[in-house]
C-alpha cells in the first residue's frame, strides 16, 4: 500500500518542481516505487493470499505505469543532457 500510494504522491510532487533536474529526481523515485509495487503484487500472487485474477489486473496496470514513467524519465534525461 505504501509503495503504491507513494507513486501518486511523488508524481504530484514532480509536477510542482522548478527545474528539469528536480523533475528527473522525482520521476526516478516514481519509477522505483512503481517497480516496488509490482514486486509486492508478485509476492501476493505467489503467496495466493488474494485471488490471482484481480492481482493480475493490478500487476498489468503497475507494469504499464512503470513503462510510462520510465519513458517520461528517459525523455527528461535526453532533454537535460548536452547535445553532442
Amino acid at each position: 500500500m505504501r509503495s503504491a500510494t507513494s507513486i501518486g504522491a511523488n508524481y504530484r510532487a514532480a509536477c510542482r518542481v522548478r527545474t528539469g533536474r528536480e523533475f528527473a529526481a522525482k520521476m526516478r523515485i516514481v519509477c522505483e516505487e512503481a517497480d516496488e509495487t509490482r514486486y509486492w503484487i508478485e509476492l501476493l500472487i505467489e503467496s495466493e493470499l488474494m485471488k490471482a485474477i484481480r492481482l493480475q489486473e493490478l500487476h498489468s496496470e503497475a507494469t504499464e505505469l512503470v513503462g510510462i514513467f520510465t519513458k517520461a524519465l528517459d525523455t527528461t534525461r535526453r532533454k537535460l543532457s548536452p547535445r553532442s
